[in-house]
């Protein structure tokens, strides 16, 4: 956020690249925007071009912006060589489908030897692309995936299925069987989750590019401060607030932690909060921007298209759940500061709210634009094209009133030198953003591909079934065991998958099970598998959104990794809740729905007071322990049982609150 006081947050290391190079990705960066531009407003594309092109693009530009050997190292004769066979990799992956495409599907299921070459080629690279730009795990799955493909009797690597265990076992497929999936079909490299990547997500990445670099940040973040800075732990407040409106945006809780955590964390510490903790409060509410609307991260995209529903339904459903996980930070936070006798910051300190909106009201538009045109039922990706060029409307409409009337008043008159140095520093600002946005999107796209081969095993194998099959016996068809390992397994996978990637893996492996065998509504299904996969960037021993916010407030990662995974444990909760009580995803009558919304804000509520011992005053131990099955009765299926659950929470909350104005007269 170049107005705001820090740097936008650019992948890809400058350090290590020569000046051609840098100006080699900044010429393929804006490129890749354009054209995505193009396809999103101007001229749709058929699917193979679309997403054939996008991968080639966002290829070439992690081997540039990634060096083989690490962005510390330069690139030298050897490792220049090296990225010029990845890079003509990545040129080849997408131009053979872009030039031959009649051609190849003319011979579907009968492919020539040039066909299975380049299939080849184009999944090494896309490995090779995604060990760079996402890690090394992911790389790993999708070898282990390759592998597990060609492992059976008739498969290229026999001997590897003497290793499987009977129920993994399959018949094992050969190469051309294997490329045809992964490079020249609809399920592979350039399935669903590429699809999205290289549509939904990618557009919506820009138009977070842009409202970074027009200074958006900062009025969100001023916003939050202006709104919450007088209470106690203002500041921790504020951090919720503006992780809410900028994770809904950015579609990174990591990159979410960065942006808004340079301002929140050191307000937080100078306020009284203890560096883990204002690190781990930054990291559980960054994390709950991938689950707030309009956006979810790439999540409300991925679930639309799987499901089958309506994106903007998908939004209206997620936003009850996104407000209960978010209420139970915020109070979380409240409880701190209650507990460590914090006070509000000093007014002179807080930005005033009409200031605000009077320097930054404009940037309210484009979200205003964004919101209207999904109620009016437009396709997500033109809806992202518009919201981008009403955002350079209103900046460039904004720029163009200072320069016209307010520098005048100020002894700054309108020259032509003058307006050819104000139109080029615009043009500079734009190229600034179509490279911002196109940097920030080669990591979410090359998990999306490796994704693709993911699936495209899955499918060609059966795993999904047999994976169901597992859970069936494991769980010996309990409801809750079957989420418990939903849940184990997803912090598995997120030890070395990025979000999105970790969704998309698990609900192609356990989607058919919750809801063919254990009957969970296919939404709520999808929901839970998306709301697990966050929990990765909050659970030690690999919790990244943690440990980012661990590196601004200066404390040990281990620690803020406990203290962000306690302050996000409505991650685990609030889709418990979904599972158990549908009707508030699904619908249903309105005093059920209302009874529903109370019972789990209470149960929320008494659950972060028994974890923390304290509400309006101290709580002692015995109330606590009555607490814990109190909440546990709010989940059960049985309208008895939430009754009594919620009597017995209500009672010990208002006894906490009794005692509290007790001491206050004491003390008085």
């Amino acid at each position: 956020m170049s107005d705001s006081g820090t740097s936008p947050v650019i992948p890809g290391s400058q350090a290590s690249h020569s000046r051609p190079v840098l100006w080699l990705i900044s010429l393929v960066a804006v490129a890749l925007s354009l054209f995505q531009l193009y396809s999103a407003g101007i001229q749709p594309l058929g699917l193979f071009y679309q997403r054939s092109i996008h991968l080639a693009l966002i290829m070439m530009l992690a081997f540039l912006m990634f060096p083989v050997f690490g962005p510390r190292h330069r690139r030298g004769v050897i490792g220049g060589a090296i990225d010029l066979v990845f890079f003509a990799g990545a040129v080849i992956t997408g131009g053979y489908l872009v030039l031959f495409l009649d051609e190849i599907i003319n011979r579907a299921g009968f492919w020539s030897q040039t066909d299975i070459v380049i299939g080849c080629i184009a999944t090494v690279t896309v490995l090779e692309a995604s060990r760079r730009a996402v890690g090394l795990g992911m790389t790993i799955i999708g070898i282990l995936a390759i592998l597990y493909a060609f492992a059976g009797p008739r498969g290229e690597l026999p001997w590897l299925g003497q290793f499987l265990p009977g129920i993994l076992e399959h018949r094992g497929y050969n190469l051309d069987r294997l490329v045809g999936q992964l490079y020249l079909g609809q399920e592979g490299i350039f399935g669903l989750p590429m699809g999205v990547a290289a549509t939904y997500i990618f557009i919506f990445v820009l138009f977070g590019a842009f409202l970074e670099i027009t200074g958006a940040g900062k009025f969100f973040i001023d916003l939050a401060y202006a709104a919450t800075g007088r209470q106690r732990g203002g500041p921790a407040k504020a951090a919720v607030i503006a992780s809410a409106g900028m994770g809904s945006i950015s579609g990174s809780a990591i990159a979410n932690v960065v942006t808004t955590g340079a301002f929140t964390i050191p307000l937080m510490k100078r306020l009284g909060y203890k560096p883990h903790q204002a690190g781990g409060i930054e990291a559980a509410a960054s994390t709950g921007g991938q689950i707030m609307p309009p956006l979810m991260g790439a999540g409300a995209f991925l679930i639309a298209e799987y499901t089958r529903m309506p994106y903007l339904d998908v939004v209206k459903v997620s936003i009850l759940p996104a407000i209960m996980y978010f209420a139970t930070v915020y109070l979380f936070v409240h409880i701190i500061a209650l507990k460590q006798g914090m006070q509000g910051m000093a007014r002179s300190e807080l930005p005033q709210m009409r200031d605000v909106m009077g320097a930054g009201w404009h940037f309210l538009l484009p979200l205003a634009v964004l919101v209207w045109l999904l109620v009016m039922n437009m396709s997500p990706m033109r809806v992202g094209y518009y919201a981008i060029l009403t955002m350079l409307a209103v900046a460039a409409a904004r720029f163009a009133v200072w320069f016209l009337f307010v520098a005048p008043r100020r002894g700054e008159p309108v020259t032509g030198p003058a307006l050819v140095l104000a139109v080029r520093n615009g043009v500079l600002k734009v190229i600034e953003g179509l490279e911002l946005g196109a940097r920030n999107a080669v990591a979410v796209s090359m998990a999306c591909a490796v994704a693709g081969i993911i699936v495209g095993v899955v499918g060609l194998t059966g795993l999904g079934l047999k994976f169901s099959a597992m859970m069936m016996a494991f769980s010996g068809g309990n409801l809750l065991l079957a989420l418990v390992m939903v849940l184990l397994a997803s912090l598995v996978l997120g030890m070395g998958l990025p979000v999105t990637a970790s969704y998309i893996v698990l609900i192609v492996l356990v989607g058919p099970a919750l809801t063919a065998e254990f009957g969970v509504p296919l939404l709520i299904a999808h929901l839970v598998v998306f709301w697990y996969s966050q929990d990765s960037n909050v659970t030690p021993p690999i919790a990244l959104a943690g440990f980012a916010g661990a590196a601004i407030a200066g404390a040990k990662p281990m620690d803020t990794g406990i203290q962000a995974w306690k302050f996000a444990k409505g991650l685990y909760l609030i889709p418990l809740f979904m599972v158990f009580n549908p009707e508030i995803i699904m619908g249903g009558p309105l005093p059920l729905l209302v009874w529903s919304a109370l019972t789990a804000f209470l149960a929320l509520g008494a659950f972060a007071a028994a974890l923390e011992g304290y509400l309006f005053t101290r709580m002692s131990a015995p109330v606590r322990l009555v607490l814990l099955p109190s909440i546990v009765a709010v989940f059960y299926p049985s309208l008895v049982a939430e009754a009594v659950g919620a009597a017995v929470m209500a009672l010990a909350l208002a006894g906490n609150w009794v005692a509290s104005r007790r001491e206050v007269l004491a003390a008085g």
